[in-house]
């Protein structure tokens, strides 16, 4: 497969962002916290789990563990009765706590506020840290789910497979006050439209512009991925 020229992937990456910006106006996650360590807990809790379950067991949650302090002095039974709902609770207490106990010991009890900090903490990865960046502090984070690495793969966006990877070549495509709105469409994009086993390309915006790599039953798929932001290379688009 030849590869995309780089303008023209540029160009097609704006035509599908500004396409995804019209379908969906408001790019928020749909997890509910006012804090930033609510936003955490929220997102540590969503995986492996819907952000509809997350929100219905996070009100007891913060009602009765509203923050690190209280976190850290809560018991492990307590925290693993008040989140069994979400799935894999012995995991995510551990983390819970983990990361509770790392913002009381290094970080004065605040959330820290920068990627290199927040991705110190016990179960918190480049997803996490970005969703808080992005959503919370105002900072451009580019969140990488399931989502965004299917749809990123498919739209030719990528040849990565890593997150981290995929996250670095969408940056390069996209200016960075985008970032989170931009990752945020996508995950809807692929909660509604373009599902992990049948994409409902028929029905897509962005159809005309989407080799649909990897769809089965797709026509060959066009010219993708270029090059990464500074020249060529064999890792990044």
């Amino acid at each position: 497969m030849t590869r995309e020229p780089r303008k023209k992937l540029v160009e097609r990456t704006t035509r599908i962002a500004a396409a995804l910006a019209r379908l969906y106006s408001e790019a928020r996650i749909s997890l509910d916290f006012t804090t930033p360590w609510q936003c955490l807990v929220a997102t540590i809790l969503s995986a492996q789990c819907t952000d509809k379950r997350v929100n219905q067991v996070t009100p007891r949650l913060f009602g009765e563990i509203p923050d690190a302090r209280a976190m850290g002095a809560a018991s492990t039974d307590r925290v693993q009765r008040l989140i069994m709902d979400t799935g894999f609770f012995r995991q995510k207490t551990r983390a819970l706590k983990g990361a509770a106990s790392a913002i009381l010991e290094r970080f004065g009890g605040e959330v820290p506020t920068r990627m290199e900090d927040l991705v110190t903490l016990p179960g918190v990865g480049r997803k996490t840290a970005n969703v808080l960046l992005g959503h919370v502090f105002g900072q451009p984070g580019l969140v990488v789910d399931t989502h965004v690495r299917r749809l990123a793969q498919r739209l030719g966006l990528t040849r990565e497979t890593d997150p981290e990877k995929i996250e670095r070549d969408l940056q390069a495509l996209v200016e960075p006050a985008e970032w989170t709105a931009f990752s945020m469409r996508l995950i809807l994009h692929g909660r509604t439209v373009c599902h992990a086993r049948k994409p409902r390309c028929e029905a897509c915006a962005l159809a005309a512009d989407c080799p649909r790599v990897g769809v089965a039953g797709a026509p060959p798929a066009r010219a993708v991925a270029g090059t990464s932001r500074g020249g060529a290379s064999k890792n990044h688009v």
